[in-house]
């Protein structure tokens, strides 16, 4: 989707600040640049949709030179989200979130469908905000339209930079988590910025860790955690990463993503073989939508005919993008080795166990006693 090839800026001043950069983003990714001030990483966002030109190399969107696409296109099909929001203040929520829609010549009734949407997307009665301007939001709210104006076109695209460090912590990790589970609907490729490694890994699918124009490391969260490139990426990461490791990993990274399932209609003896084909002493009972309902374990099949008399029901979840220290806790509070993880459908995604918890830790053990 996105691809950088050995790309150069260096200013007029003589400062480089991008040195050779080659990555790739693939389409539905979050890619999260991260690194110290000065780095580059506001620099790098920034050429991919050209608002710095670049120095030399190549920079693809879906396969096409950037360099040859008229610039006020390209920009009308990228969206664009930063730290203090920029939301025009003489407009309303509407007609900032409409922005790009009109310049691309949008029809009326098309622009007005999209903005009640978007907030509705974004958790914003339409009838309440859309006519509302920014001073009379809070700050959250203020960055949520922002998010929503960076989507109004739909681009497949979004440029974010430190989009929710201007706001207070709380509200911060709330924009944070609601913005993930919006992610897993809209499945954009993101480019996003922040110095932040706690927000780094949370938010990201890859991180590009940059220091002095250069990229360091590209790699998974937990690959940037547990398998440091180098003394810079350790020093970075921080020596503390075995006590903060289950902070930073999220629950995706470790889950069991294809566990044995059973259906509340299926036969008790039927449950009893699989578990004793597969050397298991439990299964995930779900719907026939594929929903969590609970579990079924061995030592309860002789006790009724059918899978749905004998399972255990739970409302105990966590989502793909809860860290292990969340799910941990949830697992302890329960009693149980096995936690399921949900969509906000509540639908399956997935299994963690202490097996799997034992395993980041175990890494992060190695990691430690070979340095």
């Amino acid at each position: 989707m996105i691809r950088l090839e050995r790309v150069t800026k260096v200013f007029p001043d003589g400062t480089e600040a991008i040195r050779e950069a080659t990555f790739e983003v693939e389409q539905g990714e979050v890619c999260v640049l991260l690194g110290p001030s000065g780095c580059g990483k506001t620099t790098t966002m920034r050429v991919i949709n050209r608002l710095i030109p670049i120095t030399s190399g190549k920079i693809y969107i879906d396969g096409v030179d950037n360099s040859s696409i008229d610039e006020d296109e390209l920009r009308r099909n990228i969206g664009y989200a930063i730290q203090d929001i920029g939301l025009f203040p003489h407009m309303t929520v509407r007609q900032n979130i409409e922005t790009v829609p009109v310049l691309k010549g949008w029809p009326k009734a098309e622009r007005e469908k999209r903005v009640e949407e978007l907030l509705e997307l974004m958790r914003m009665d339409p009838g309440e905000f859309m006519n509302r301007y920014p001073s009379e939001l809070s700050g959250g709210q203020r960055q949520r339209v922002g998010v929503a104006r960076s989507l109004g076109a739909d681009p497949q695209i979004l440029l974010m930079d430190e989009p929710f460090g201007a706001i207070d912590p709380i509200t911060r990790i709330e924009l944070q988590d609601e913005f993930l589970k919006i992610q897993r609907k809209i499945k954009k490729t993101i480019i996003f910025v922040t110095h932040d490694i706690y927000e780094a890994i949370k938010m990201g699918d890859k991180i590009a860790l940059m220091n002095e124009g250069r990229l360091v490391q590209y790699d998974t969260p937990a690959n940037l955690l547990y398998r440091p490139k180098n003394e810079f990426v350790e020093k970075f990461v921080g020596t503390d990463r075995a006590l903060k490791g289950l902070q930073l990993i999220r629950v995706k990274e470790f889950m069991w993503g294809s566990p044995p399932t059973v259906k509340t209609d299926e036969p008790a003896e039927a449950a009893r073989e699989r578990m004793k084909r597969e050397g298991i002493n439990q299964m995930v009972v779900i719907s026939e939508e594929g929903k969590f309902l609970g579990w079924v374990e061995w030592a309860d099949l002789e006790k009724g005919e059918m899978v749905g008399e004998i399972m255990k029901p739970s409302s105990d979840v966590a989502t793909v993008d809860a860290v292990l220290n969340e799910a941990l806790s949830i697992m302890l509070s329960t009693r149980r080795n096995s936690l399921a993880i949900v969509n906000g459908d509540n639908g399956l995604e997935g299994v963690l166990s202490f097996d799997a918890i034992q395993k980041a830790l175990s890494e992060i053990a190695q990691r430690g006693e070979s340095e």
